[in-house]
């Protein structure tokens, strides 16, 4: 089964969210604070995390930071802050997803099973073939990246990001077509959760957005891969 760790120092949440998630078959561990959470994550490492923002001790940012440096686990964020800035300062430290509260468990649940289910999707990445360009170069069968001869270290969200572009160099894609083909048919979330992974990508492969050599933006639509051939 794969596991589910669910963060939040409300006993009645981590409860309810247990409840429908085993009914779904997942494996739940809980954590009641972000010391607790961190010693669940090194010990037997989930799949997926759902993180509250607001924890007593380490928060659930710090949490995530720390998370990042040992794990790339898909990782909902779950907050009681409504505001964007809230919001995109937690993607942008590399979380995949947010729910705020107060939030439905059922739909909750259902973008665990959307996140989860990429990993049974064959076709994340267009083929095998090694894909090289002027700086950069692919390899979908073993997942990895090289920018300027020197290796790339990716979460598995910013790896089919990547592919899903660089698969089709020059066609611009909207934010919903590239959610659609990355993150999923059944995606639930923002749109915007683009635009962070985007940022990521371009900071992890030294692509500058104002004078982009892989990663363009194309205002009012979505994104573009523009690297020449090698």
């Amino acid at each position: 089964m794969q596991k589910v760790l669910v963060v939040d120092d409300e006993a009645q949440i981590r409860t309810v969210l247990r409840g429908y998630l085993e009914a779904e078959g997942y494996d739940v561990a809980e954590a009641a604070d972000g010391t607790e959470a961190l010693a669940a994550l090194r010990k037997d490492p989930p799949v997926l995390v759902l993180l509250d923002v607001m924890l007593p001790g380490i928060d659930g940012l710090e949490v995530l930071r720390q998370l990042r440096g040992f794990s790339d686990a898909y990782v909902i964020l779950v907050t009681a802050r409504a505001e964007e800035v809230d919001k995109l300062v937690g993607l942008g430290v590399g979380a995949d997803d947010y729910v705020t509260k107060p939030f439905s468990p059922r739909e909750v649940t259902a973008r665990v099973k959307a996140m989860l289910r990429r990993d049974n999707r064959g076709d994340r990445t267009d083929g095998d073939a090694l894909l090289r360009f002027d700086g950069l170069s692919i390899k979908p069968a073993h997942r990895e990246v090289e920018a300027n001869g020197v290796s790339v270290g990716l979460s598995s969200l910013e790896f089919d990001l990547l592919a899903a572009l660089a698969t089709e160099p020059g066609r611009v894609f909207s934010r919903a077509q590239l959610l659609e083909k990355v993150w999923g048919y059944d995606f639930y979330g923002d749109e915007r959760v683009v635009d962070v992974h985007i940022r990521s990508l371009r900071a992890r492969l030294g692509d500058d957005a104002g004078d982009p050599h892989l990663i363009a933006t194309v205002r009012g639509v979505g994104y573009k891969f523009v690297a020449g051939p090698r």
